[in-house]
């Protein structure tokens, strides 16, 4: 088995190591036996969401997103299809904002989203403090750890899942307890860290949907001695509950 993956414009969405979440997914698809073709789709390139098993999109400042959100909303349709039938993606904080309906910055200016997830991001204007710090929240996977750095609000629709409820953090808004956006395989969050390497249930959950989705459902994963990630993971969580006493 392979696990074909599309790493979204990595030379510019990149801030905070989630080039590490590349990183991990490789290292746990291998460890396997399991192939991991890897193709960065820059702007301009080619590309057909049929021909992948896994997208990645990490995080990016403003201007970053400005500089790829044209090129993004016109390939809006064919990723959008694809989440409705169950591609695994991970698109997180500038990525995850931008899988939304729209960002506006802390100007008015809006920079337009695809639409994956029913939310909205809006600025609270250059005076407001961002949104900082280590996050643990709670997931229909368990506990998930991460860090957090954005000045943007972002809000879910009625009927939008959020991806956990924040237990120490800000989350989306600090004001709601959510956290990041699900769609069937599809999640959005804002943290980084980079947010595999510390979540191996989670970097699991997506190689297996990929697999599945490609291969049927019987496709099952190898345990992995994970003593080292869940170590990761529990000093993250004791640093975290510290810090926020």
């Amino acid at each position: 088995m392979e696990l074909r993956t599309a790493h979204l414009y990595p030379d510019v969405m990149n801030i905070y190591g989630d080039r590490g979440n590349v990183i991990t997914l490789r290292y746990r698809c291998e460890a396997r036996g399991i192939g991991f073709p890897l193709t960065e789709v820059n702007t301009g390139d080619p590309f057909d969401p049929a021909d992948f098993d896994l997208i990645l999109i990490g995080g990016g400042q403003d201007r970053e997103q400005r500089r790829i959100a044209d090129d993004l909303v016109a390939r809006g349709e064919v990723l959008r299809q694809a989440a409705e039938t169950g591609m695994p993606m991970l698109a997180v904080c500038g990525g995850f904002q931008l899988f939304g309906h729209r960002y506006i910055d802390h100007e008015g200016g809006v920079i337009p989203g695809i639409g994956i997830f029913d939310l909205e991001t809006r600025h609270p204007g250059p005076l407001a403090d961002r949104c900082i710090g280590d996050v643990i929240l709670e997931t229909p996977l368990g506990e998930v750890v991460g860090f957090e750095n954005h000045g943007g609000r972002t809000y879910l629709g009625p009927v939008q899942q959020p991806f956990g409820r924040v237990r120490r953090g800000a989350g989306n808004n600090h004001e709601d307890g959510f956290e990041g956006a699900r769609s069937n395989n599809a999640i959005g969050t804002y943290l980084h860290g980079s947010l595999l390497p510390k979540n191996p249930r989670l970097a699991d959950e997506l190689i297996l949907a990929g697999l599945r989705r490609r291969y049927g459902p019987e496709v099952t994963l190898t345990p992995l001695d994970d003593a080292a990630e869940n170590a990761a993971h529990a000093n993250a969580t004791g640093v975290t509950n510290r810090r926020r006493q």
